[in-house]
C-alpha cells in the first residue's frame, strides 16, 4: 500500500465527489424550494452526455459538445418543468415519485429511440490528456485533475449565486416561506422553472464530464442518481453545504473502500475470498456511513441554512 497510491485514490474520491456534488446539488435545490422528489434527474445526467457525445461527434469540437450538452440538459429540464412537474407541487409525494419513475421511463426509450441501444464514446480532448507530476511524484491524469478543478468552482459560483445575487435571495427565501415571496410580488412559476432548469444544467454538465470517462448509454443516471440521494441525505436536505461535504465524504469513502477492503481482507484471507468479500463490504460502505451519521444527526450534517 503505497504512498502514491493512497495520493491517487484520495483524488480519484475527491473527482467522484465534485461530481456527485454537481448531481446531488441541483437535486436538493430543487427538493429544498420546490419541496419535489425528483426521481428523473439522473436522466437530465444522461441527456446531458448525449447531447455532449452527438455534437462533439459532429463538430470535433469537445468544448461547443459540452455547451451544447448544457444547454439541452436545462432546456429539457425546463421544458419538463412546463409541462409535467408545475402539476405535482401540490400532489403527495408519493405521487411525485411515480411521475417522475415514468419520466426515468419515458426519457430512457426515448433516447434508445433516437440514438439506438448501443453506447456513444466520448474522448476528452487532445489538450486535457496526458498526465500531471504532482508534488511527490505522483502522476495522476491531468483530465480527471480538471473535473476536480471544474467542481470546486462550480462549488464557488453555487456559493456566491445563492448569498450574493438577488436571484440567490429568492431562492433562499423560497426555501423559507413561498407563500411570503408570492405575495411580496415575486413570480414563485417563473422561480421554480428557473431553479429546476439549473437543477437540469448541473446534472448534464456532470453527465457530459463524466461520459468522457466511461460510455454514454441508456440508463447511465440511475447509479448515479442513487448516489446523489445519499449525499443529500447525509449532507442535510436542501443545504448546499451539506451537498459539497456529503459529496466529497461519499467519494472518498467509496472510493478508498473498493480500493483497500480487498487489500485488508487479502491478510487473512484467500486472494479469492478477500476480492469477493472486500468488494461486496466496499460497495455497502457508504449505505453504513449514511446510517452512522443518522443515528446522530437525524437530520444530516448541516440544515438548509446553512
Amino acid at each position: 500500500m503505497s504512498v502514491t497510491l493512497l495520493i491517487e485514490q484520495l483524488l480519484n474520491g475527491v473527482q467522484l465527489g465534485t461530481m456527485l456534488f454537481l448531481m446531488a446539488s441541483g437535486l436538493t435545490l430543487i427538493f429544498g424550494v420546490m419541496g419535489l422528489i425528483n426521481l428523473a434527474h439522473g436522466s437530465f445526467y444522461m441527456v446531458g452526455a448525449y447531447a455532449t457525445a452527438a455534437v462533439t461527434a459532429s463538430t470535433g469540437s469537445f468544448l461547443i459538445g459540452l455547451g451544447a450538452g448544457i444547454t439541452a440538459a436545462a432546456l429539457v429540464g425546463a421544458l419538463v418543468e412546463l409541462l409535467v412537474i408545475r402539476r405535482l407541487y401540490h400532489r403527495p409525494h408519493l405521487d411525485q415519485v411515480l411521475a417522475t419513475f415514468a419520466l426515468i421511463l419515458i426519457f430512457s426509450e426515448g433516447t434508445r429511440w433516437i440514438f439506438g441501444s448501443s453506447p456513444l464514446w466520448l474522448s476528452p480532448p487532445s489538450w486535457l490528456t496526458g498526465f500531471v507530476t504532482l508534488p511527490g511524484g505522483t502522476r495522476y491524469p491531468l483530465y480527471r485533475l480538471m473535473l476536480i478543478g471544474v467542481g470546486v468552482s462550480i462549488s464557488i459560483a453555487l456559493y456566491l449565486l445563492i448569498s450574493r445575487t438577488r436571484l440567490g435571495m429568492r431562492i433562499r427565501a423560497g426555501e423559507s416561506d413561498r407563500e411570503m415571496i408570492g405575495a411580496l410580488g415575486v413570480n414563485i412559476a417563473r422561480l421554480y422553472t428557473v431553479v429546476f432548469a439549473l437543477g437540469a444544467a448541473l446534472a448534464g454538465l456532470a453527465g457530459a464530464l463524466v461520459g468522457a470517462l466511461q460510455s454514454v448509454q441508456v440508463g447511465m443516471g440511475e447509479p448515479v442518481l442513487i448516489l446523489a440521494f445519499v449525499v443529500i441525505v447525509i449532507g442535510g436536505i436542501g443545504s448546499i453545504k451539506g451537498a459539497l461535504f456529503g459529496a466529497l465524504l461519499v467519494g472518498v469513502v467509496d472510493t478508498l473502500g473498493r480500493v483497500y477492503l480487498p487489500i485488508f481482507f487479502r491478510a487473512f484471507m484467500p486472494p479469492s475470498e478477500a476480492t469477493g468479500t472486500g468488494a461486496a463490504l466496499a460497495a455497502m460502505l457508504i449505505y453504513i456511513l449514511m446510517a452512522v451519521i443518522l443515528a446522530f444527526k437525524p437530520k444530516g450534517l448541516f440544515s438548509a441554512h446553512d
